[in-house]
């Protein structure tokens, strides 16, 4: 693994999907450019399990035989600017079905969160759609942008994605 950056840094190596995190869309200096994406140590310092799985040279945590080690004791209990909520099981279906399918479903589901952002943001909804995206399931995404038209107002849309996580038993909310 090149030691500068990584070649897809929306998904970390400790299983965040960095593409669907808010400070990936955010403009300035307090923008995230993924996992060990161009410019990563001017927003994130230091970063064991990145160091770790550098050093084990590892793309991803998953490949390790350690894996799940301590450093994933109480990874998926709180959040930061990203939910952490599926990052374990995100990992685990990467192992599973395979990381280029896995980066296949996280590319859709960037795709969609993009014009979300753009199309149906009234200045606050960043964060909101953010989690949606991240904690849904890509076909209950897919069936709400079926019902989504240039009429479809940011309200309904929100409600949408509330229905659809309530019926899932989803808290859309960062855990502090």
């Amino acid at each position: 693994m090149n030691d500068k950056t990584r070649e897809y840094p929306l998904f970390s190596a400790c299983g965040l999907n960095c593409g669907l995190c808010p400070r990936y869309y955010t403009e300035g200096s307090s923008k995230c450019p993924g996992c060990f994406g161009n410019g990563f140590y001017e927003v994130h310092p230091k970063c064991g399990v990145l160091s770790c799985s550098q050093r084990k040279e590892l793309e991803y945590c998953h490949l390790c035989d350690e894996f799940p080690c301590k450093k994933y004791d109480s990874a998926d209990t709180k959040d930061s600017f990203i939910t952490h909520r599926n990052q374990l099981r995100d990992l685990e279906k990467a192992k599973r079905i395979g990381i280029a399918a896995y980066k296949k479903e996280l590319n859709e589901k960037v795709t969609i969160l993009t014009d979300l952002v753009s199309n149906y943001n009234d200045g606050r909804r960043k964060n909101f759609y953010c989690i949606a995206v991240s904690l849904l399931e890509l076909s209950d995404i897919k069936g709400i942008m079926n019902v989504i038209n240039e009429n479809t107002d940011v309200k309904q849309v929100v409600s949408l994605f509330e229905e659809k996580a309530k019926e899932r038993k989803i808290e859309l909310i960062l855990r502090k």
